[in-house]
């Protein structure tokens, strides 16, 4: 009988604990090897541009029936110079994935959400300090990596690869979501589109 995948564990606070983005490619009857590179499924990424504290990007890469989630604040670049700190947060419900909007009860920033980016994915490795995928966005594409660096720091990169673009800034050139074309400012000024001959 097929051996049925097990829930994430909650910690007291009711939070889902983290899971290994390629967990579901080791069985759990066999020993976790120090080091593996196992191809996943296509699975769904999503970028969000978030105005709270401080306006920031969440990288979001879907693992079972949760978001594994990093927050970048200068967001992610696709020139390969470019490092960016990513810090990981906690994992969050499917449904966070498709929000576009504002959070009313933002206590700080206007709480505007826009779908900066979105698409498949590809996970390639998953290392406790070291992770590589491959992502088919509308404005990301091929290899990136994120590493460790620190205890909640770690360092988001992308490879050298045909989709690279050396001294470009993607977040500056492409600063609307990919849903409904409208910038965070307009979302937080409640626009329903964006602004005409931008």
């Amino acid at each position: 009988m097929a051996h049925q995948q097990q829930p994430p564990k909650a910690d007291s606070a009711g939070r889902q604990t983290r899971q290994p983005l390629l967990a579901q490619e080791v069985p759990q009857s066999a020993p976790t090897p120090k080091r593996y590179c196992r191809p996943v499924p296509a699975t769904r990424f999503v970028v969000q541009l978030h105005d709270a504290t401080t306006l920031h990007f969440d990288l979001r890469i879907k693992v079972g029936e949760v978001l594994r989630s990093w927050a970048v604040p200068k967001g992610p670049s696709l020139d390969p110079a470019v490092r960016r700190l990513a810090v990981p947060v906690d994992d969050h419900d499917l449904s966070a994935g498709e929000f576009e909007g504002v959070h009313e009860r933002q206590l700080r920033g206007s709480g505007a959400v826009i779908i900066w980016d979105e698409g498949s994915a590809e996970v390639t490795r998953d290392e406790p300090d070291h992770v590589t995928f491959t992502l088919h966005g509308s404005k990301l594409a091929g290899g990136f990596a994120l590493t460790r660096t620190g205890e909640r720091r770690w360092i988001l990169v992308k490879t050298r690869d045909a989709s690279a673009r050396p001294g470009s800034d993607i977040v500056a050139e492409q600063p609307a979501s990919v849903r409904t074309g409208r910038t965070w400012q307009e979302v937080a000024a409640g626009q329903t589109g964006p602004t005409k001959n931008r």
